[in-house]
């Protein structure tokens, strides 16, 4: 080899290693703190504590970092600290410093110095591409967002992280819920909501919960089941339907169960028809389910409309055209109108009492309410006397004026939302299911 090929070589291996070595020291030498993977579970105490539990689950990312430095929110007394090594569930050294302690640390340089952190010491640096990751559990005491509000617990919390779980004090139902949620039992009957933000800013999280839900082993919920959906796979929409914008669809539905030993639930639609030359509406009732007391009136005007059940076969024999294929002993609901103009449209409201056994049911003490809605704006009232205990699509929660609950789904994709909401008995002011 020439000497200057040799030269050449050990050029490039010195650059080589510098390369190497510099990457090294950025791995070794983190310049601000990241994490990733968050998710915080808030325990609600008594409520005249004014204080939560929180539990927090977060990755350290900032390769090479021996710390991790968790704030302490403005506004709320923490206490009762713990942080444990999420791989080998040790406890970890930690402390409480102030915002300008912490803007000493490389990690922190962009620290409020007027806040208070936990710093933690890492059970090992923070390999290059790796975490480490963290359960950080400590006790906030914050009468600003938790609190009473005559008969009502509320909890009154911006929050940041992006998957969430809050769980209600034992003896509490679920009556408000203003970010959509899960509603789950907790193994021993306390209701928890769960959702996930992912969109920016915080999420205005405003729950409300007043005395009423079962304690002690009836609140315990039935153990799961393998079992599946009874409703067949979703098969897909059109390109047409799926490219359609969801926000200005105008079919919405509202479900009022009634007591599940019946089986039944009423519900109204509503639907505008702007076709020109339309004259009626056929609203196919799905199979499994039976239909009764159909009536329909213009919502613009309060005209009652004329209504007829019909079968499949009845509606072949009629030459009634349907927008889908019916079998022949498809009940179809068939709504007339005066023929819309051009240029003018109808607000139709639509009701009926189904009954539907696969769908509404009680299973031992619960009720269960299993069914696909396909509706953009889809809402649920519970049967008088039952509270929530889950509900495996997120959604929103409210208390009508007579004390019933209601859930709110909003479906922005062009899809089924497949709904299984669960529900107990409420307690008498005994403490004896109502």
């Amino acid at each position: 080899m020439s000497k200057l090929a040799m030269v050449a070589v050990t050029v490039l291996l010195m650059v080589s290693c510098g390369e190497s070595l510099s990457a090294q020291e950025r791995a070794g030498a983190p310049t601000l703190q990241t994490e990733a993977d968050e998710y915080t579970q808030y325990e609600l105490l008594a409520p005249d504590t004014a204080s939560f539990k929180i539990f927090y689950e977060v990755s350290a990312t900032a390769p090479g970092a021996k710390v991790f430095f968790n704030p302490i929110r403005k506004g709320s007394i923490a206490s009762d600290e713990a942080v444990y090594d999420a791989m080998t569930g040790e406890p970890l050294h930690f402390e409480v410093v102030s915002g300008a302690e912490a803007r000493k640390d490389p990690l922190m340089a962009d620290a409020d110095a007027a806040g208070s952190y936990i710093r933690i010491q890492l059970a090992r640096a923070v390999p290059p591409e790796g975490r480490g990751r963290l359960l950080i559990v400590k006790t906030y005491k914050d009468a600003k967002s938790y609190y009473r509000d005559g008969d009502a617990i509320v909890f009154n919390r911006g929050l940041g992280i992006k998957r969430n779980s809050v769980v209600l004090p034992q003896g509490y139902e679920l009556i408000g819920c203003s970010v959509p949620s899960q509603v789950l039992p907790e193994p021993d009957g306390r209701i928890a909501i769960s959702f996930m933000n992912p969109g920016a800013g915080e999420a205005p999280l405003m729950l409300r919960a007043k005395l009423g839900a079962q304690t002690g082993p009836t609140a315990a919920p039935r153990p799961l089941t393998g079992s599946r959906s009874w409703e067949a796979p979703f098969p897909g929409e059109t390109e047409r339907h799926r490219l359609a914008e969801r926000a200005h669809q105008d079919r919405d539905i509202v479900y009022f169960l009634q007591q599940p030993e019946t089986h039944a639930f009423s519900l109204y639609h509503d639907y505008t028809e702007s076709r020109p030359g339309m004259d009626k509406y056929l609203n196919v009732v799905r199979e499994g389910s039976t239909v009764s007391g159909p009536s329909a009136y213009v919502l613009d005007t309060g005209e009652k409309l004329a209504t007829q059940l019909m079968t499949g076969a009845e509606l072949s024999a009629a030459k009634i055209e349907a927008d889908e294929p019916v079998k022949p002993a498809t009940q179809i609901v068939v709504i007339s109108f005066p023929p819309v103009k051009k240029g003018q449209s109808l607000r139709l409201r639509i009701s009926e009492t189904y009954a539907a056994p696969a769908s509404y049911r009680l299973e031992g003490e619960e009720l269960v309410f299993d069914r696909s809605l396909g509706r953009p704006r889809n809402a649920v009232v519970l049967p008088a006397g039952w509270y929530l205990t889950a509900s495996a699509i997120p959604a929103t929660v409210t208390q009508l004026p007579d004390g019933r609950v209601r859930l709110d789904f909003w479906n922005g994709r062009p899809d089924s939302v497949d709904v299984l909401i669960k529900a107990k008995r409420r307690n008498a002011p005994s403490g004896k299911p109502l």
